[in-house]
Order: C-alpha cells, then structure tokens, then sequence
C-alpha cells in the first residue's frame, strides 16, 4: 500500500474529451476518507472535516461533514459562485432559504443553487451533524481562513476561537470566497 493509499488518497489519470484542436490529459484524485482521517478545522464554534475539497476534484466539488452545536447560527447570506446543499445525519436546523423556512431533523436534504439568500439556526439540546455540499468546490478554504486546525475530532472547547470573535472574519474574508451577507439571521 502506497503513503497516498494509507493518507485515504491515490491517484487515477484519466483522458478529458477535448476539442478536436487539443488534447488534454487530466489527472484527477480518487478519494476515500475513512472515519477521522483527513484534514479538520474548528470554526465558528463548530468541526468541519474534509471529507473531498476542490483539490481534490479539480474544483468541481467541495463536501465536508459538519457538527455544530445548539445556538449556531448564520446571516442571511448567498453565494455567488457555488449551488449549496446540506443532508442532515441527526440534529435540527431551522433554514431559510429564500422567504422559506425550513425545519430540518434527521435524514432531511435541502439543496440551493447559487445566489440564494439562506441562513439556518441550529436547534435542539445536542450538536447537529450533516454533510455539506458544494459544487464547485472551493468554500471551504474560507472556514480554514478563519478557524483553526482541528486538535481533536470534538467541537471546539476553551482551545478553539469563539464564533463572536470570528464572525467578523467571515463578514470580512467572505467575498472573496463568493460570500455575500445580506441580511440578519434566524432570531433564536
């Protein structure tokens, strides 16, 4: 077993269709990440753990797997670049998307394409877990601007930064991530 292999990573060369004038040879990642393997940053209060990043896809796609804690909370925001899509493994969320909102449990998917005014609320007494969509690929790099390197698999305690201290980052860093905040949040 290669290193790339036992790092849940191995490399496919694969021939792209081009136009009759070119030729193009890409080399793309084929990934698997077994559970705690790959990279994770506390930000936001939270744990995002990468599970395939635009790297890994050639930019065309973004997923990681997210535990939030009760209170967790976004503005109204939209994307410019990126159709965004979540699937909840246990938890709750309020979401709105659009002038919608949503009560999302265990096993519920919502998808939003790109440019849609959204912000969720994560409700309940336990931390919410779900996975996170993003095609192209690329959002998450603003959450490692603005978090931490993960020390531990568990949401962030005394060690992480606190989201009131790095919201401002988030507002800030946004727009070059094609993030634009338009508006306040679920009330709680």
């Amino acid at each position: 077993m290669s290193g790339d292999e036992r790092n849940g990573t191995a490399q496919a060369s694969t021939q792209a269709a081009a136009p009759a004038a070119r030729a193009a040879t890409t080399t793309e990642s084929v990934v698997v990440r077994r559970p705690g393997e790959g990279p994770a940053t506390w930000a936001m209060g939270s744990l995002f753990e990468h599970l395939v990043s635009a790297s890994d896809t050639g930019g065309r796609l973004g997923v990681s797997l997210v535990t939030q804690p009760p209170g967790i909370a976004t503005p109204l925001h939209r994307h410019t670049k990126e159709a965004e899509a979540f699937l909840v493994l246990e938890g709750r969320v309020s979401y709105r998307a659009g002038d919608e909102t949503y009560e999302l449990d265990d096993g519920c998917f919502i998808y939003l394409p790109p440019t849609v005014p959204h912000a969720f609320r994560i409700r309940g007494t336990s931390p919410t877990r779900f996975v996170a969509f993003t095609a192209p690929g690329g959002l998450m790099g603003l959450y490692d601007e603005v978090g931490i390197p993960a020390a531990e698999r568990r949401l962030p305690g005394a060690d992480g930064q606190s989201p009131e201290v790095e919201l401002p980052k988030w507002v800030e860093v946004g727009p070059r991530y094609g993030l634009e905040v338009v508006g306040p949040g679920i009330p709680e």
